[in-house]
């Protein structure tokens, strides 16, 4: 049936979708979320389908922005449209319901339809939920792992020493990643890093550097600047590496569905894509965050060191401390303050995220072999302390593309001790949720900047945070959810 195309101006962010009359639908036979076969020209695409009824031409089809641009059309044009086959993949989906292990063809299958827009959210959903239930084992685990790299572009650094971090987070603050990569890229080591941004949290990597430099970047050109500065620190999801990941990310997160195997297959396919081969994790602990206790952090240490093995890198899993922010700063512009000045040597810079940028970097500087046993420290003292490290920062973000530092948030105000004593117990998820009300991690700028830590004495009236915000209405809510709960335990 040939109808007439018009475009539907809005995005669904990756499927294709096509609109129809129900009249016209009868007619072929299809029905809501039938995948339909469009054809203009030379130019063929699956679509998904909606179907309506009230003011709409039977002789027409809507199409969504990619759809459109997808087919190409131009005035005059008409669509050919026909039922189109189910995709291949929705046979292994369901065996995972079923609770069937997977083999690694099957699994290639259903990431080679998820990138290519075939399957629906449903059916991405049915997926995520079989492996929810039944879990994915090592093979499965390293199969979808190949599966999302081998379907997305790949950074090459041939027969050179790759190394990459990542943390599995929920601790505010803690913006390591940029300090650990200049220190390790100073040495003369490749670290090309992707980066998530925030979901629920105040900042992801990606938000906190996009404040000061450019984290969209083509994967052409993050190769050329990989091997003009040694390194480069940018937004996963604004380079097609290991884009299927983007997708069931999306799919995990209203429910947070977080199944082991998927959460191990979407680390290691970001560092597989830039081909990382020395790599270090870290798995905070804490009551609030995603790893409650020590039992379950070495389970998950074991299964990275083993998936990694089976990927040909070598990982060295870090347990830490996540009981309270790390930094100062927490909101994405906030948090880059307090790397730069440990960068820049300031003695006001955060003691506690210098020391964890300086652990993590000398322990990549000694896998690599960089820096012999035990003397992996020293280096990256030295790298840091020389200023060497703070040179190579400047690099990195004028090859991203540097931009003017914004001013700090309009509004600055003190939220202070109820009473005097000691600070027993900081709440993460609290700090989190206040520093979101300020406007993080949207407004680069706004946030809050911590002055009180675990074991810090207080006096009633003392500040134990300052929020920063840039409109009255975020400062009332932030405050009047603060002043009802601060997130410190003091006794």
């Amino acid at each position: 049936m040939l109808l007439k195309p018009y475009k539907i101006q809005i995005k669904t962010g990756g499927i294709m979708v096509a609109v129809i009359h129900e009249d016209t639908a009868h007619q072929l036979d299809l029905h809501l979320g039938d995948r339909v076969n469009l054809k203009s020209g030379r130019t063929e695409v699956i679509c998904m389908l909606d179907i309506t009824k009230n003011g709409f031409p039977k002789s027409r089809i809507g199409l969504f922005a990619e759809a459109y641009e997808a087919l190409n059309i131009e005035k005059g044009d008409t669509v050919e449209v026909y039922p189109a086959d189910k995709p291949a993949s929705l046979l292994p989906i369901r065996a995972k319901l079923d609770g069937v292990r997977l083999k690694p063809e099957e699994l290639n299958q259903i990431v080679k339809d998820i990138v290519g827009g075939n399957l629906s959210d449903v059916e991405m959903t049915y997926f995520v939920s079989g492996c929810y239930a039944h879990g994915l084992d090592d093979s499965e685990t390293a199969a979808l792992t190949k599966a999302i790299v081998n379907n997305g572009k790949k950074l090459s650094f041939k027969n050179k020493i790759v190394a990459d971090k990542h943390c599995i987070g929920g601790v505010p603050g803690n913006r390591v990643t940029p300090l650990v990569i200049p220190i390790v890229v100073a040495a003369g080591i490749l670290m090309p890093k992707t980066s998530s941004r925030a979901i629920t949290s105040p900042a992801g990597t990606a938000d906190a550097v996009e404040s000061i430099c450019n984290v969209t970047i083509n994967a052409h050109h993050l190769q050329k600047i990989a091997e003009k500065v040694g390194g480069f620190m940018v937004w996963g999801g604004g380079v097609d590496l290991a884009a299927a990941d983007d997708h069931m990310i999306k799919i995990r997160n209203p429910m947070s569905l977080d199944p082991e195997g998927m959460l191990l297959a979407s680390i290691m396919a970001k560092k597989h894509s830039v081909s990382a081969n020395h790599v270090i994790i870290d798995i905070p602990v804490g009551e609030e965050v995603k790893m409650k206790d020590a039992e379950k952090a070495q389970h998950l240490k074991d299964r990275f060191i083993k998936i990694g093995k089976m990927l040909g890198m070598k990982v060295i899993v870090m347990v830490t401390d996540g009981s309270q922010p790390i930094g100062y700063g927490v909101g994405p512009y906030l948090e880059m303050v307090d790397v730069m000045n440990v960068l820049k040597n300031d003695p006001n810079a955060p003691e506690d995220l210098k020391e964890k940028g300086i652990m993590e970097a000398s322990v990549l500087l000694e896998m690599t072999g960089k820096a012999k046993k035990g003397q992996g420290r020293k280096m990256a003292e030295e790298l840091l302390k020389s200023g060497k490290a703070w040179k190579k920062f400047n690099e990195i973000v004028d090859a991203q593309g540097r931009k003017k530092l914004p001013k700090l948030a309009k509004f600055q105000v003190p939220v202070v001790a109820e009473k005097t004593g000691v600070v027993k117990v900081i709440h993460n998820k609290t700090i989190a949720h206040i520093a979101r009300l300020a406007g993080a991690p949207k407004d680069v700028v706004s946030g809050l900047v911590i002055h009180k830590k675990i074991g810090d004495r207080v006096k009633k009236g003392d500040a134990l945070y300052t929020l920063h915000a840039n409109n009255q209405d975020r400062v009332n809510y932030a405050l009047d959810f603060a002043i009802k709960n601060s997130g410190y335990d003091i006794k």
